[in-house]
């Protein structure tokens, strides 16, 4: 394919993909030590030990960290397909798969008429940007069939739908890829593809749904949006604690409960703003539908009681898909997710110590992370809410007339 500039072609592109993925490689390998906690645990542990629960036929009933939906015991079982290596290597491996494959969907994407490469870009800048959590999290394998869905929903409305719905049953949040797609075909192959698996997981594996217990008792983490008032209160006295809880790392103590309840609250209106924003639109283009996913999960990742640097993952594939169309309105909150991107590498793992201790480099590292997620999704909702809600303009009134009157009568005064 022929572009005006060198710089942004497929080649310069599959270049710096590999150079940067194999150093992501070198990391989750421990070829290089990256700086912070180690990373691998969740693989080499957590998810090492899920496998051989897994592989019995039944779901990890037993284990409060299991808080996703039934469709990601199918993540957890995938390394079994490259027996030649052990657990931890075949996870990185396919991790990094399931990264091509992004970039792949983002360069056939991008090469269609009113496209550009700019996602594609966004794709290979933004996921080393994380550092090497990308590859030892299952995330980006959700985030590859979430961009899949996306780019097939101009074309193939069906098969976008049981995209979204298989996706959101490895991790829930890709059903929010449906929030600007019309075509009740997308809708209706969804509804079928979420019904059949989620069957099919229930009557085959005991405790399919478990997770919605252990989701529901979470507390507050410490990286969330909500943390940051426990980070200044530990500062003034404040008599809780910092602890291991339900699989990452959360504040336990006085009123914890009230910034988690509010946290909820928070989210409860977004998803009231996105529905307002649903029933009002009108105005909806190519680009809508991957706008209106970006914009949904900025929301509720920013006000959700956890944002664990992975969840920057799906907002990095959410954004590489705005900018494949070129008139995408999203350009300045994919800027400020990048920005949050760079950011949330120091606080985790780089300087994640210090997040934990709530002293003054850690809590400013995370002012300055929440701070950008913040302003990206209130910039990318003011946004989608302008391209596609008409404005409203008064009704202009008509001036009165004079009255009517006779041939050869007088006009009163």
């Amino acid at each position: 394919m022929e572009t005006t500039s060198a710089g942004r072609s497929p080649a310069w592109l599959a270049a710096a993909w590999g150079a940067t993925r194999l150093m992501l490689l070198l990391f989750v390998l421990k070829v290089y030590v990256f700086p912070g906690p180690d990373v691998t645990s969740d693989v080499s542990v957590i998810y090492q030990g899920w496998f051989e629960v897994l592989r019995t036929g039944t779901f990890p009933l037993d284990d409060v960290t299991w808080q996703y939906p039934p469709a990601a015991a199918l993540a957890i079982l995938s390394p079994g397909m490259l027996p030649f290596l052990d657990y931890p290597t075949a996870f990185y491996v396919l991790a990094c798969v399931a990264d091509l494959t992004v970039l792949a969907l983002l360069l056939r994407g991008g090469a269609r008429p009113g496209r550009t490469l700019a996602g594609a870009w966004v794709w290979v800048v933004g996921v080393p940007l994380l550092g090497p959590t990308v590859y030892a999290r299952y995330d980006v394998m959700v985030t590859a069939v979430a961009v899949a869905a996306l780019l097939a929903a101009g074309r193939h409305p069906r098969l976008a739908g049981a995209l979204a719905a298989f996706g959101a049953l490895l991790k829930v949040w890709p059903a929010l890829v449906l929030l600007g797609v019309r075509r009740r075909a997308s809708w209706a192959a969804a509804a079928v593809t979420g019904a059949v698996v989620a069957g099919a997981f229930a009557v085959a594996m005991p405790g399919a749904f478990a997770f919605l217990t252990f989701q529901r008792d979470r507390g507050t983490e410490v990286e969330s949006l909500g943390a940051l008032v426990f980070h200044v209160a530990r500062q003034f006295g404040w008599e809780g604690q910092v602890l291991l809880n339900y699989g990452s790392v959360e504040f336990l103590g006085p009123y914890v409960d009230v910034v988690s309840t509010a946290a909820l609250a928070l989210t409860g209106m977004a998803l009231g703003w996105l529905l307002l924003w649903r029933l009002r639109a009108t105005r909806f283009e190519a680009h809508t539908a991957a706008d209106a996913a970006f914009t949904g999960v900025l929301l509720f990742t920013t006000t959700s009681r956890v944002i664990s640097p992975q969840y920057l993952v799906w907002l990095v594939g959410l954004a590489a898909v705005c900018l494949c169309f070129r008139d995408s309105r999203m350009r300045l909150p994919v800027a400020l997710v990048l920005a949050a991107s760079l950011v949330t590498v120091l606080e985790f793992p780089v300087w994640f110590g210090h997040v934990v201790a709530s002293d003054a480099l850690g809590v400013t590292l995370l002012f300055l992370r929440n701070g950008l997620l913040v302003a990206a999704a209130i910039t990318a909702s003011r946004l989608l809410w302008r391209d596609t809600v008409p404005r409203r303009t008064p009704v202009a009134t008509a001036p009165a007339r004079p009255a009517a009157r006779a041939s050869g009568s007088p006009v009163s005064s």
